[in-house]
């Protein structure tokens, strides 16, 4: 039997929470050093619980717990700095962000590179008015960290750059293609490649195309899986786009 093993204020922030038994929790959690993990807050729905405050997303944590298999309990959380005041969209795109770590990082495999990416990520969306494009930066890099970083370089192989002029399509397992075409949902010129890799992302063009094509590559390693959060972004985005065609209506 493997005994228990007691880990003390490690910088960490939660990621998901659900009810558990009559006063419980249990709390989805990425961590420095331990990687993404789950624990049991006991009686921290409790309304005397001292963790009842600090127990949120989005929040700089130090906990300890004690480590039993793949479910350990919590033995104390603080806040580790002021809240990030994320609000309004921020709050639906940090969940967004929260949902891809709960996809992709696995348990006790530690990411400290992407604990703080994840960070960043937070408090950018706490100050940044460019919401849009925190998320698409964010994306860029997890997805290199994770392993999956986007190729530019021409399936054709014949050593040469991306043409600024060409079109291409690009393909998830093998990168950009030269096409005859400018359409299609993943056809972008050789130009807008060669500024997404450069992670020239103040340009709206360059930003919405980035988008594209990441909802397609994290859509394509999701294998299948919808993200919550990204669906209710989608049609918050959709519904405001059709709201002034609405006003309109409603004014004639």
């Amino acid at each position: 039997m493997i005994a228990p093993r007691r880990i003390q204020q490690q910088p960490a922030y939660i990621l998901h929470h659900r009810p558990f038994r009559d006063t419980s929790l249990i709390l989805d959690i990425v961590t420095r050093d331990h990687g993404k993990i789950a624990l049991v807050a006991r009686g921290s729905r409790s309304a005397k619980s001292r963790l009842a405050g600090v127990l949120r997303p989005f929040l700089p944590l130090r906990i300890s717990w004690v480590a039993r298999g793949d479910l350990g309990t919590l033995t104390g959380a603080e806040a580790a700095g002021p809240p990030t005041g994320i609000q309004g969209d921020a709050v639906l795109a940090a969940f967004y962000v929260n949902e891809l770590l709960l996809h992709f990082l696995h348990r006790h495999d530690a990411q400290p590179e992407i604990f703080a990416l994840y960070a960043e990520v937070i408090s950018s969306l706490g100050s940044s008015q460019d919401m849009a494009r925190c998320l698409r930066a964010f994306e860029l890099e997890f997805m290199s960290l994770l392993g999956y970083a986007l190729s530019f370089q021409p399936e054709s192989a014949t050593g040469t750059d991306l043409d600024p002029e060409q079109n291409y399509e690009y393909r998830i397992e093998q990168g950009p293609v030269p096409v005859g075409r400018a359409d299609g949902p993943m056809v972008f010129s050789g130009r807008v490649l060669q500024s997404i890799r450069a992670r020239e992302l103040d340009d709206p063009e360059i930003l919405r195309a980035t988008n594209r094509l990441l909802r397609q590559v994290i859509n394509f390693h999701l294998g299948g899986k919808e993200l919550k959060s990204r669906k209710v972004l989608m049609e918050l985005h959709r519904s405001r786009i059709a709201a002034p065609d609405q006003r309109t209506t409603d004014s004639d």
